[in-house]
């Protein structure tokens, strides 16, 4: 089976890792991560005390006493400074997901990546509707001139990414064409040469991302951004925020894992984004009024951080704790291991123990995830677990991503610490495995 797996699997996942699409939307979603950290962090300081409906109907406050205490210490218009952190992050990541991507992609051709950034974003401006419909009294107008706010957060994400990719691929093509090339003599600044250069190739871009935005209306009566969400966006989303999409995301990711290859970076380029929108989502739903559990997504932005990857992929906390009590001779592994693992590192495990190819490791290392996941799913569809409202760095000590992932509910810290017995519990058994093979074998070796 491992000589299958790896001659028929490992170089399709290789090159699904190395794809340069999926790596550029990786890369920039990943070098967004201060933008949408303290866009995250402003909406749960601005949210923590917020009123939620629960399914039965009722309303809870999880921390009534913070609005009153903000208030006492920063004045009465305390959320001010924290709301416009998320206006200018969060609420335009689609934005600066245009340009991240398009700047990686560019790269990867061996252009500069510089004035593909700005064709991106023109091409994606053009296919924005220029009016938005406003309601006035009992009327419903349309005011030209203004953007609706849902084409820029990450509502629109997957269409900026598409356009991005488009757009980038089209530049980075009509830049080779020497006709479209323009020359400048050698005194002229490199600045200047270099702009001249791609100036046709730039214009068409653009033109023809324009021309293409108004068959589309004209085919669909739907503007680009709409057609898109319609026909593959809702669709995916819908089709991502299931428990079988969450099983088979941590079942590939650890199944390359298995392999030596980094499953979250392979599989990156395409559960990020879905996972990144779903998430915003929930920001900016947990950022509104009263809005009901039943009306959040439960696979959405750091889900997995908070409730799965504790100690890392594999929940290999798990396995360092079934260690400490249980393994008389790994205890300098735990040693190893546990200082990084409480920031979700876990390299040191996976190839000190070693997981890596060790069929006796693989299989709680593959299978803990997978339960995870389901209970997490579970008891956030239920209600008995507040969704993700608030994205958490990826290294948040296990129990404490839980809290702030959801809001700072209780039930998040409870559900991440209810997991890890879990993940403890069935590592434990191969533990105890893994030693009474070692001392049958030491014995053996003796005779």
């Amino acid at each position: 089976m491992m000589a299958w797996i790896e001659k028929y699997i490992m170089p399709t996942a290789v090159k699904v890792g190395n794809q340069r699409h999926l790596l550029a939307i990786r890369d920039a979603l990943i070098g967004m991560i201060a933008i949408t950290m303290v866009g995250s962090f402003a909406v749960l300081i601005n949210n923590i005390g917020a009123s939620t409906t629960q399914p039965d109907g009722t309303v809870t406050q999880v921390i009534s006493w913070w609005e009153p205490m903000m208030k006492g210490i920063f004045g009465e218009f305390w959320k001010e400074p924290t709301g416009q952190i998320w206006w200018g992050t969060l609420a335009a990541m689609t934005i600066f997901a245009v340009f991240g991507v398009a700047y990686k992609l560019a790269k990867s051709y061996g252009d500069d990546g510089f004035e593909a950034m700005f064709v991106a974003a023109a091409a994606y401006f053009t296919l924005i509707p220029q009016a938005v419909d406003v309601v006035v009294g009992d009327k419903t107008v349309s005011a030209w001139g203004n953007f609706g706010w849902g084409f820029f957060n990450g509502t629109a994400l997957f269409a900026g990414l598409i356009i991005s990719i488009l757009a980038t691929e089209v530049f980075v093509r009509l830049t080779r064409v020497k006709f479209l090339t323009i020359k400048l003599p050698e005194g002229v600044p490199s600045a200047v040469s270099r702009a001249f250069a791609k100036l046709f190739p730039g214009m068409i871009t653009v033109f023809i991302f324009a021309l293409f935005g108004v068959i589309i209306k004209h085919l669909t009566e739907l503007d680009f951004n709409l057609w898109i969400n319609k026909i593959l966006v809702s669709p995916l989303s819908d089709a991502a925020d299931s428990v079988g999409f969450a099983v088979l995301i941590v079942f590939l990711i650890h199944l390359f894992w298995a392999f030596g290859l980094h499953g979250n970076n392979i599989l990156g380029g395409i559960v990020t984004p879905l996972m990144t929108k779903l998430g915003t989502e929930n920001i900016d739903k947990f950022n509104g009024v009263n809005t009901a559990l039943k009306e959040y997504h439960v696979l959405a932005g750091s889900f997995l951080d908070a409730f799965v990857y504790m100690g890392g992929s594999g929940t290999t906390l798990g396995l360092l704790i079934a260690l400490f009590f249980a393994s008389k001779k790994r205890r300098q592994m735990v040693a190893l291991g546990l200082p990084p693992g409480l920031f979700n590192i876990n390299e040191p495990v996976t190839f000190g123990m070693p997981i890596v190819l060790n069929p006796i490791w693989l299989i709680p290392f593959m299978l803990t995830p997978i339960v995870l996941v389901i209970t997490s799913y579970f008891a956030v569809s239920v209600g008995l677990v507040h969704p993700i409202v608030t994205n958490i760095p990826w290294v948040t000590p296990p129990i404490l991503g839980g809290w702030l992932a959801t809001g700072g509910h209780l039930s998040g810290a409870l559900l991440a610490a209810f997991n890890l017995a879990i993940a403890v519990f069935i590592y434990l058994p191969f533990v105890v495995m893994q030693e009474r093979a070692d001392k049958k074998a030491f014995e053996a070796a003796k005779k």
